[in-house]
């Protein structure tokens, strides 16, 4: 059974809220009562950012010049997560059988997964896959792809997710939609190594949901001035209905139940995500405190957040741990996962 046994993650500068609100999004959106109350509700603290837009305002940028600023930033982030993410396993980066690269936000040929490959004088044979434009769950089926390999190859594989959601200010203008969206979303890269056996997370199962019904709720287009977001107040509402069953279903495969699962690493997409999630699998108060946490101190930074979630768990071996994660299509994703000693 795949075990995922290290993890890493590396961030850009970070801001507070505050200081992105005065210092640049205040006037970016007019002075908008509705866009601070926004931002004061988003439940963050402090975001990371490859870019201060205080001094350097990307808005008017084009799409490409937005990529070619990710060709220089994503590079030393991912290496950054993926070092420490072997470091953490006990490999080195030579170790690896495949090298999975996810992102949503930046795009390029060669790409992060082959200049990371040269950077770290990876063998000419280590396998390369590219997961690209997913959204923010793409972690999750990201993690079940290099489990799969770990499990059939017998070789340790690697994930890193790369998101630089700051390249995509959008122009001005006052769509409640792009305001949420400036609200919540941050950068970061996270990694995580999964070996054939060992000490860590066992990989127990993966599940999906997408409800095609609803994919007008959620997109992300790329426009000659970078990635636009839409985001509909509606998705929590949407997803709402998904979760229980999902969840149940994955676990009853294990003869397990939602009572039975000690940690809950649910991908903070707001407030009203978590708070859905929260109610509709009837938990705790404090069972999504790790990603309310995550949501406070980083912001949404899209498919790296889980696996930061991920990162502040801490149960006792044999104990359950569902992941979950939300995104476009509408997508819901969960992965369960074990402690092993």
């Amino acid at each position: 059974m795949a075990v995922m046994t290290g993890i890493g993650a590396a961030m850009p500068r970070s801001m507070t809220q505050d200081a992105l609100w005065e210092g640049y999004f205040r006037d970016h959106f007019s002075g908008s009562g509705l866009a601070r109350r926004i931002f004061a509700g988003a439940g963050v603290r402090t975001r990371h950012t490859v870019v201060d837009p205080s001094t350097e305002d990307l808005s008017t940028w084009s799409t490409g010049e937005r990529m070619t600023r990710f060709a220089e930033e994503a590079p030393p982030l991912a290496l950054a997560a993926l070092t420490t993410a072997c470091a953490d396993a006990g490999l080195s980066p030579g170790d690896l059988g495949l090298l999975a690269v996810v992102s949503c936000t930046g795009y390029g040929t060669p790409g992060l997964d082959i200049g990371l490959a040269d950077t770290l004088r990876l063998p000419a044979d280590t396998q390369r896959l590219v997961i690209g434009h997913m959204g923010c769950y793409a972690a999750l089926p990201g993690l079940g792809t290099v489990s799969d390999f770990a499990t059939a190859r017998g070789l340790p594989a690697a994930l890193v997710c790369v998101e630089l959601t700051s390249l995509h200010v959008q122009p001005a203008d006052l769509d409640p939609e792009q305001i949420v969206a400036h609200a919540l979303f941050s950068d970061a890269a996270a990694a995580v190594v999964v070996q054939p056996s060992g000490p860590g997370w066992e990989v127990l199962d993966v599940a999906a949901h997408t409800d095609t019904d609803t994919s007008a709720l959620m997109t992300w287009r790329i426009t000659d001035h970078g990635f636009r977001m839409g985001l509909s107040a509606r998705v929590p509402d949407a997803l709402s209905a998904a979760v229980r069953p999902v969840v149940e279903k994955m676990l009853a495969r294990h003869e397990a139940g939602v009572e039975d699962v000690a940690g809950w690493a649910v991908h903070p997409g707001g407030p009203r995500i978590l708070d859905t999630v929260e109610a509709e699998l009837d938990l705790p108060a404090d069972a999504l405190s790790a990603s309310r946490a995550v949501l406070a101190d980083h912001g949404n930074c899209s498919s790296s957040t889980v696996l930061l979630v991920l990162r502040e768990m801490t149960v006792d071996p044999g104990e359950l741990v569902v992941a979950m994660a939300f995104g476009p299509g509408l997508t819901l994703y969960t992965v369960l996962l074990r402690r092993s000693a």
